[in-house]
């Protein structure tokens, strides 16, 4: 798996309702089957990939990652795991608000826009897109490219808590990394975050206010 799977792997209690959206061939959904007993699903957009986790024994749907595509209740699940693949969202808030009603707790990874690499090469300030473009970063209509900074100001302003978060630093992340804990927003390439519902959260649209 890649190194940003480990640690997510890590935060899953053994035996938890389980859905990854963009789980590709399945690797990390079929290593928590047989490490942690979870009941695991999983939807991918590619036939190809999801003929391969269903060889390995695994319930995958096909379909977009996108709401309208998904047909989940209410705290359906325990964790739902998006990694690496929010930046490629058209509405990442809309994704985010339902995995948010559909799982007790949200799992998200994403490369990391203000690592200092990125700055240097584009010139940008700390927060992605910033003030040059018409537009706040979970509303830019195609791909989003967002910091360390930028979730977290969202989950600030969000009815959610941030429960763990992993800033991590890798050239490759099947090669490995390594966790970063100065100055994450410049140092790391890529951040994980784990985020929970306030108790006194609304589940009818609880997410954004838009202030």
């Amino acid at each position: 798996m890649r190194f940003d799977q480990t640690i997510i792997a890590s935060w899953i209690t053994p035996g938890s309702r389980v859905l990854e959206l963009g789980c590709g061939e399945g690797k990390l959904l079929h290593y928590l089957k047989e490490h942690k007993q979870v009941k695991e699903t999983g939807a991918d957009f590619l036939k190809s990939r999801v003929e391969v986790c269903r060889d390995k024994g695994l319930s995958v749907h096909q379909g977009a990652i996108k709401r309208e595509s998904l047909d989940f209740q209410d705290d359906s699940f325990d964790y739902v795991i998006l990694s690496q693949s929010l930046q490629q969202t058209i509405k990442p808030l809309e994704l985010i608000d339902y995995m948010m009603r559909i799982g007790k707790k949200v799992i998200v990874s994403f490369p990391n826009y203000s690592n200092w690499r990125v700055r240097y090469q584009l010139m940008v300030d700390n927060y992605a897109l910033g003030n040059r473009l018409p537009y706040e970063w979970l509303r830019v209509p195609k791909s989003q490219f967002m910091t360390i900074k930028n979730f977290s100001a969202f989950i600030k302003k969000a009815s959610a808590d941030i429960l763990n978060i992993a800033p991590i630093s890798s050239s490759d992340l099947y090669q490995g990394g390594k966790i970063i804990k100065f100055m994450p927003n410049l140092f790391a390439t890529s951040a994980i975050f784990m985020v929970g519902r306030k108790k006194s959260a609304d589940k009818q649209g609880f997410l954004y206010s838009g202030s």
